[in-house]
């Protein structure tokens, strides 16, 4: 059966972040993901982790700055060494929250860069986190993003993602499926998920468009709900569509 996470940076944004690790578990949810954990101390968000009885599901190696729109800088040639210690500084948080697997936003491609170029620098990166990741017995994961939303970001299909991998040569680097991201981008995404189920470790689950909660927003909602299917040994396709009606916000994920 698969597990379900609160994707906490998207969910209950009408709460401050630590009281929606409360609000993730009266939903229902049994584990949590946000993008970064950084602004907090660890043992903080622990405590909000144990005090609910929740698992911390996923959390992003650091992305450079988000604030003025970076979106990771795994590709950059310049930035290997900041790459390298925000590595060092997931497994730390990872470490502390118990948290399994980590994600890579890879980044933006500056125009006009050269792409062969940006591409080995992400494979040396990659091989370096999931050999030092794996010593810690944390899975890395790259996520492919759609280039609607973010224009340039360098990992934007699926088939990349897998090359990517077989380039690594790792057995410690997994996909991170977004629905949205790649119905936005391919579509398919049931014999997708198929054909690559074992090398994605995580799936995300959005509606497109609108990247709202899977089976619509009430209206006047204005958070951007998104839910989580965490992967163990196998990982699941079961979505209520045909009673997409009758079923409000979080409640078809108790049917």
């Amino acid at each position: 059966m698969p597990k379900f996470a609160a994707n906490l940076t998207m969910l209950f944004n009408e709460l401050p972040f630590l009281n929606r690790f409360a609000a993730a578990k009266a939903a229902g949810f049994s584990g949590v993901e946000y993008l970064f954990p950084y602004d907090f101390e660890k043992a903080v968000l622990r405590e909000q982790l144990l005090q609910h009885g929740l698992t911390q599901v996923l959390h992003n190696l650091p992305a450079g700055n988000w604030a003025a729109g970076e979106r990771g800088i795994a590709i950059f040639p310049d930035r290997v060494d900041e790459f390298r210690d925000g590595v060092l500084r997931a497994i730390d948080y990872a470490k502390a929250l118990d948290c399994r697997q980590v994600n890579c936003l890879v980044g933006v491609a500056p125009a006009g860069a050269d792409v062969l170029e940006l591409n080995e620098v992400l494979l040396k990166n990659l091989r370096f986190a999931a050999d030092v990741l794996a010593r810690e017995d944390i899975r890395l994961l790259i996520e492919p993003i759609n280039t609607l939303d973010i224009s340039g970001f360098f990992l934007s299909r699926t088939e990349q993602a897998v090359q990517i991998i077989s380039d690594v040569r790792s057995d410690n680097l997994f996909i991170q499926y977004d629905i949205y991201h790649m119905q936005v981008m391919e579509g398919d995404i049931a014999r997708t998920l198929q054909k690559h189920l074992a090398r994605i470790a995580h799936v995300q689950l959005a509606d497109n468009p609108g990247r709202s909660a899977y089976c619509a927003c009430p209206a006047g909602r204005q958070s951007r709900p998104q839910r989580t299917w965490h992967r163990r040994d196998q990982l699941f396709l079961s979505v209520p569509t045909s009673r997409r009606d009758r079923i409000s916000r979080l409640d078809w994920l108790r049917i």
